[in-house]
């Protein structure tokens, strides 16, 4: 398996997905949410529409809201919204050897806790990145909508390194 520096390292399976901790998305006074488009190379937007082929219908038992403005590069599923965007640029925190990693179902992310209570995730070791960001009041959810994402992850962006 491909290794990335983290201080801890998960590999979780279903039943232990209760335990963990979920992030945020943003939503405005009447509900609908919003995420900032992407704007990556050419490669990673090719990988990214493909990923967007794959994203499941439903995440954690949410079905799918997408943000506006509506792009191939982002998703959302529920309210309060799980936001994904494909082909953010590679997180800083990624080149730090104490930085928290999960793994789950052979998607390895980076977590972060960001100060508004959510957490989020970008994928490590694959051709673009992908981040999703779970509200907090989704923190019962522990990592469930990462197992739902991960089948489309593994299929639309290949493993390696990102440009």
């Amino acid at each position: 398996m491909n290794s990335f520096p983290h201080r801890h390292r998960f590999v979780l399976a279903p039943p232990a997905l209760g335990l963990l901790l979920a992030a945020a998305g943003c939503s405005s006074a009447d509900g609908s949410a919003s995420a900032a488009v992407p704007s990556p190379g050419a490669d990673a937007t090719r990988l990214c529409r493909n990923l967007d082929a794959e994203l499941p219908s439903k995440v954690d038992g949410l079905s799918r809201e997408d943000p506006e403005p509506r792009s191939a590069l982002t998703a959302g599923w529920g309210n309060p919204v799980i936001i994904l965007r494909c082909g953010v640029p590679r997180p800083a925190e990624m080149s730090d050897p104490e930085a928290d990693g999960v793994e789950v179902d052979g998607v390895g992310w980076l977590l972060q806790k960001r100060k508004d209570g959510s957490f989020r995730f970008t994928t490590t070791l694959r051709k673009a990145y992908a981040e999703v960001t779970l509200p907090k009041e989704r923190a019962g959810d522990g990592l469930a909508p990462l197992v739902d994402l991960a089948p489309a992850v593994k299929k639309a962006i290949p493993e390696g390194i990102a440009d």
